[in-house]
C-alpha cells in the first residue's frame, strides 16, 4: 500500500473510534435546577459524556433510590433525606460531602412591599383569604424548614389551615408565580429563577435548621465520569453558577 494511501486509512480508522461517551445519571433536589442544568452543560460540552438529570422532592428522590431506581449520584436539599439513604448502604464511603447552602424567604406574586418576619408578623391578613404555598410540610425540604420556622415565629397555627402544599419548592413557587396563591415560602435560589414573583422577607436563620444540601456518589455508578461529575460539582465553575443563583457554597 502506498504511503500516503496508509497514512490515510490510520487516520480515517482513529477517527472513527472516539472515546466513549459515558452517561451520568443524578438525582437532584428540585430546587437545584437552573444552576444545575446550567452546571451540567458545561460539563457536557467540555467532556464529551451526558448528564441525565431527575429533579423531585428530596424525599421522593431518596425513597426511589431506596427502592432501586438505578442513580449515579444524589443532592438532596436536607441532611435527613441523605442519612436515610446512606442507612440503607446505597452511599459510595468517603464521597458525601456538603455542597451547598441556601436561604428561606416569603414570596408574593408580582410587585409588592417588604415585610419584616417575626413574630409580630400578621401572616393571616397578608393572605387575605388566599393560599400560603410551601413544599409539603412533613417530607419535602422546603416545607419542612418553612413549617419549622413558622412554628417558632409562632406564626404556624394562624395560618396551616391555609397552606397550600406541593410536591416540591418549585411546584410551590409556580402556584405564586400564576397567582393561584399569594404568598409562598421557598428558597432564595427559587424567588431569584422565577421573575413572576417578588421577595419580600427573609426568614431568621435561626428560625429553622441549617439548608444544607449534601450530595454522594451511589453504590450503583459504575463509570470513571460518575465520580469526574460529583468532583465538578465542587469546583470553582461550579461554584460560581450556583453562586449566581442565590446558593451559599459550603464545599
Amino acid at each position: 500500500m502506498p504511503r500516503p494511501l496508509a497514512v490515510a486509512v490510520l487516520l480515517s480508522l482513529t477517527c472513527a473510534t472516539p472515546s466513549l461517551a459515558e452517561e451520568v445519571v443524578v438525582f437532584a433536589a428540585a430546587s437545584l435546577k437552573t444552576a444545575l442544568d446550567q452546571v451540567a452543560a458545561d460539563w457536557e460540552a467540555e467532556t464529551g459524556h451526558t448528564v441525565t438529570i431527575s429533579y423531585a422532592g428530596s424525599n421522593t428522590l431518596a425513597k426511589q433510590i431506596i427502592e432501586g431506581a438505578p442513580a449515579d449520584i444524589f443532592v438532596s436539599a436536607a441532611v435527613n433525606w441523605m442519612d436515610a439513604v446512606a442507612a440503607e448502604g446505597l452511599i459510595v464511603p468517603g464521597t458525601r460531602a456538603d455542597l451547598l447552602g441556601n436561604r428561606l424567604v416569603l414570596v408574593a406574586h408580582g410587585q409588592a412591599e417588604p415585610v419584616t418576619i417575626d413574630p409580630s408578623l400578621d401572616l393571616p391578613a397578608l393572605l387575605a383569604g388566599g393560599k400560603l404555598a410551601m413544599g409539603m410540610v412533613e417530607s419535602v425540604p422546603a416545607g419542612q424548614y418553612g413549617k419549622a420556622a413558622l412554628e417558632h415565629l409562632g406564626l404556624w397555627d394562624g395560618v396551616q389551615a391555609e397552606v397550600a402544599q406541593s410536591e416540591n419548592v418549585r411546584a410551590a413557587l409556580a402556584l405564586v408565580a400564576t397567582g393561584e396563591a399569594p404568598l409562598g415560602i421557598v428558597y432564595a435560589s427559587d424567588a431569584m429563577a422565577e421573575p413572576g414573583v417578588t421577595v419580600i422577607g427573609t426568614f431568621p436563620a435561626d428560625s429553622h435548621p441549617a439548608i444544607t444540601y449534601p450530595a454522594a456518589l451511589l453504590t450503583t455508578a459504575v463509570d470513571a465520569a460518575d465520580r469526574a461529575f460529583l468532583r465538578a460539582l465542587s469546583q470553582d465553575a461550579a461554584d460560581a453558577k450556583f453562586a449566581a443563583q442565590g446558593f451559599a457554597i459550603l464545599n
